[in-house]
């Protein structure tokens, strides 16, 4: 399938002077590959395919009216969000209570997955920029994360096939967990492939609806990352409640089919919406020119950069594919690859027209592409530690549900479903954060956004110590009262980890929201995806530093033969003592944020 983002638009069919505000002015495209009309493209219009029309009702409910035909669309954004939270919820319920795995393995198994999911972000973002263009990145991408749902769904049929008497070669009752285990794997890590190329593209795609050149569609995206996250937990919701109560009462092979079917709806939706949609042309991999860069500059190692500026290598009548950025005087090691090098025969100057290699010289704003990443990498580490914790949400903080009272009156609630509280907590606060508090902050601060982004993902960082403290302190409580009460050890209601979900919202509005604001407002146009990738990336760190931190917590715990601190029977070991560790390296985190923000 073509992308519109690859046209190249001739000469002639750019539009007239005099019909140039009909057009948006960002160079974007329509799905023909000619210039976009603003009153047909882009905009909330187009979001509706992305995100789900459902649920951007309230954004324009004086204006909406719920019969029309585009409205019926469900979003692709809303579809998948739904198909993941579907599944990793409710994951490690499936591998400990069905295929076996203990505590421990279960939840490293889910935070590697997890980790995988938003690290191929940046491969699927390199591939958006340089060769296919994020439309079609996007559809490829989505299908194959459907081939990978529809994998998980079989690991779940096949003790269903065996037991009616299907023959698979070699396939027994003795080993068809190994069988269930191979099968499931191959399809989540699909599915992580799928969604490394559905992920970052859909968000910066969404965000290329407005034009930066058009103050009003400006100004309405300072609201689109808002919007999207509470678009992402909407989905999440139905999957917390509905899919995992599936999971849990009519059995595994129908809750892992729901969520694949619901991803091939998202494709469908993706392809229907097109029409409305705006497109930007490749423009080259921006990974690419910052290793070029950073290449250059070593080879340059010993070459001092010129105090004059104007002296760099950047070729005015150079036509280049993305947007020029002025010098900056800061990391002045990069400007290393820009200095010009008399390299044997072949002498370049400034005014040269020879080719040369990037490896070995490149323009200005490639220098200032590397800068740019490099000046958001410490505060980047500073929100891994963020997603370490948030990983304990579908982890650790399940297994703890797990040994509750999950009886709420004659109703009994999945732990996984606790997370309910994390979802209500976002979708109740970013409506209130973008309609009540932006405009009450714009007022005081004169800031367009109310409060800096920096200050934004501060905030947000102080809530992952306030929710360990609160599962430490549960947890402390709750193994009291199963040496108590021996007989009833489970005893300890699990409506009291409500308050540590619902702090973890918080921090979720506050930073998730602000950095992907902050790296997408940050990055010049040609590094959009890039950067949002780069939030993305930041979320596989973390779930990976879980898993890590959870593998030599067991192994320095279990020595001796003792049950170290998370074992298969929490009540023989001390879980509180690993959430008080997380609160105390929450703390430090939040130190070295601060520290790095004071320098800027």
């Amino acid at each position: 399938m073509a992308s519109a983002g690859e046209h190249t638009v001739p000469l002639l069919d750019r539009p007239p002077p005099e019909a140039a505000e009909a057009y948006t002015t960002d160079g974007s495209l329509d799905f023909d590959g000619n210039p976009a009309l603003k009153n047909r493209t882009g905009g909330w219009r187009a979001c509706r395919a992305v995100l789900g029309n459902l649920f951007l009702v309230p954004i324009e409910i004086s204006t909406v009216i719920w019969f029309r035909p585009h409205l019926v669309r469900a979003g692709a954004d809303f579809c998948y969000c739904l198909a993941f939270h579907g599944i990793s919820y409710n994951l490690v319920t499936y591998l400990t209570a069905v295929l076996g795995q203990s505590n421990v393995v279960a939840a490293r198994s889910v935070s590697s997955w997890k980790g995988t999911c938003y690290l191929t972000p940046l491969a699927g973002a390199v591939v958006a920029d340089s060769y296919w263009g994020r439309y079609r990145t996007m559809v490829v991408s989505c299908s194959v994360g459907v081939a990978g749902m529809l994998m998980a769904a079989l690991s779940a049929y096949l003790p269903l096939l065996v037991k009616n008497g299907s023959s698979f070669t070699g396939l027994t009752s003795s080993n068809i967990v190994s069988a269930q285990e191979f099968i499931l794997f191959l399809g989540l890590y699909m599915v992580a492939f799928g969604l490394g190329g559905l992920r970052p593209c859909l968000m910066s795609f969404g965000a290329d609806q407005f034009d930066d050149g058009d103050p009003s569609e400006r100004v309405t995206k300072g609201s689109f990352f808002n919007w999207y996250v509470f678009n992402m937990y909407c989905a999440s919701l139905v999957s917390s409640t509905g899919i995992v109560w599936v999971q849990d009462h009519y059995g595994w092979a129908l809750g892992l089919t729901i969520p694949a079917a619901v991803l091939a709806v998202g494709l469908s939706c993706l392809v229907v919406g097109s029409r409305a949609c705006r497109f930007h042309r490749p423009c080259g991999s921006a990974l690419s020119r910052v290793c070029q860069a950073v290449v250059a500059a070593v080879r340059n190692f010993g070459v001092e950069p010129p105090s004059d500026s104007s002296l760099l290598y950047d070729p005015r009548e150079e036509d280049l594919a993305v947007q020029r950025i002025k010098h900056t005087p800061d990391l002045r090691f990069f400007d290393k690859a820009a200095v010009v090098v008399p390299s044997g025969k072949e002498v370049e100057t400034a005014a040269a027209s020879t080719p040369h290699s990037p490896w070995r010289l490149c323009i200005v704003t490639q220098v200032e592409e590397t800068k740019i990443l490099v000046r958001m990498l410490p505060l980047w580490a500073t929100v891994v530690f963020f997603y370490a914790v948030l990983a304990q949400v579908s982890s650790t903080f399940v297994e703890q549900g797990m040994a509750m009272d999950a009886a709420v009156g004659s109703v009994r609630v999945p732990p996984a479903s606790m997370s309910t509280f994390e979802v209500f907590a976002i979708i109740t606060l970013v409506p209130l954060y973008d309609r009540a508090f932006v405009p009450a902050a714009r007022r005081l601060t004169g800031r367009e956004k109310g409060i800096s982004g920096l200050q934004r993902i501060g905030a947000g960082l102080a809530m992952p110590v306030l929710a360990m403290a609160a599962a430490a302190l549960l947890e402390t409580a709750r193994l009291r009262g199963a040496k108590a009460s021996p007989l009833a050890p489970n005893s300890t209601s699990v409506l009291w980890q409500a308050p540590q979900y619902v702090l973890m919202g918080m921090g979720q509005v506050l930073t998730t929201i602000g950095q992907l604001d902050f790296f997408y407002s940050q990055a010049p146009t040609a590094m959009k995806t890039v950067c949002t990738a780069l939030g993305f990336l930041a979320i596989a760190v973390g779930d990976y530093l879980s898993s890590f931190l959870l593998t030599v917590v067991e192994w320095a715990t279990s020595t001796g033969g003792t049950p170290g601190w998370i074992p298969d029977d929490l009540n023989e070991g001390h879980l509180d003592r690993f959430f008080w560790m997380m609160a105390v390296l929450g703390c430090v985190n939040l130190m070295a944020f601060v520290s790095c923000i004071a320098r800027r």
